[in-house]
């Protein structure tokens, strides 16, 4: 009799035993359920904020939101963390790079580099006002060495305080050379002063004498 009990215990382990380890397999469709809800959740709050436009990427596994992606200051930076902070979530990794060039989502969804151009062009208007370093002139001539020194030579032309002085203009990588003579101190003042106001000269040597013309 108590080897028809103890076959019937071990029966009966066995057939509970399995039935445990089946009950637990449809926890993990839960799990993932879930973690898609709360990324659901993250995305729909950073689709609210002033993070929208930025190709921000959210993923969770287990409690845990990862952020991917580019940002254009350490601000936005930590302002997705707060966002991505919410009820369920374990711990956000925050891996953002910060970059001033952020791209933005473009209008079908697909990466643009909107930022960035306009970062471009802003630059490139503030260096209308000094056309000089970038090789071009107001007038769009590109400025050569040669160009250079035909700009002076003609600033010199009916400059009277520089009427009777025999002056060599030498140019090497916008660098300006004034070589020979004028007639007094202030049309060597003058001289110089004229060289440096052309457009792309970067540095005016005065190696001028005051004296008679040769």
């Amino acid at each position: 009799m108590k080897t028809a009990i103890a076959s019937a215990f071990v029966a009966a382990a066995l057939i509970t035993g399995p039935a445990s380890a089946r009950a637990a397999v449809p926890q993990a469709p839960a799990v993932a359920s879930a973690d898609h809800n709360l990324d659901e959740r993250i995305e729909k709050r950073l689709d609210g904020s002033t993070l929208k436009k930025y190709d921000i990427k959210v993923s969770v596994t287990n409690g845990v939101a990862t952020l991917t992606g580019t940002v254009p200051t350490e601000a936005d930076r930590r302002k997705a963390t707060q966002l991505a902070t919410i009820t369920g979530i374990t711990r956000v990794e925050n891996q953002l790079l910060v970059d001033l060039a952020a791209s933005t989502k473009g209008t079908s969804g697909v990466k643009s580099t909107v930022k960035e151009g306009a970062e471009k062009t802003k630059e490139g208007a503030e260096k209308v006002a000094d056309k000089t370093k970038e090789g071009l002139s107001k007038t769009g001539e590109v400025i050569t060495d040669s160009w250079i020194t035909t700009r002076i030579h003609s600033k010199f032309i009916d400059e009277s305080l520089l009427k009777d002085s025999n002056i060599n203009v030498d140019t090497k990588d916008h660098i300006v050379t004034l070589k020979g003579t004028v007639m007094s101190a202030a049309g060597r003042a003058r001289a110089v002063e004229q060289a440096k106001e052309v457009e792309g000269v970067h540095r005016v040597i005065d190696q001028l004498v005051i004296g008679p013309k040769k």
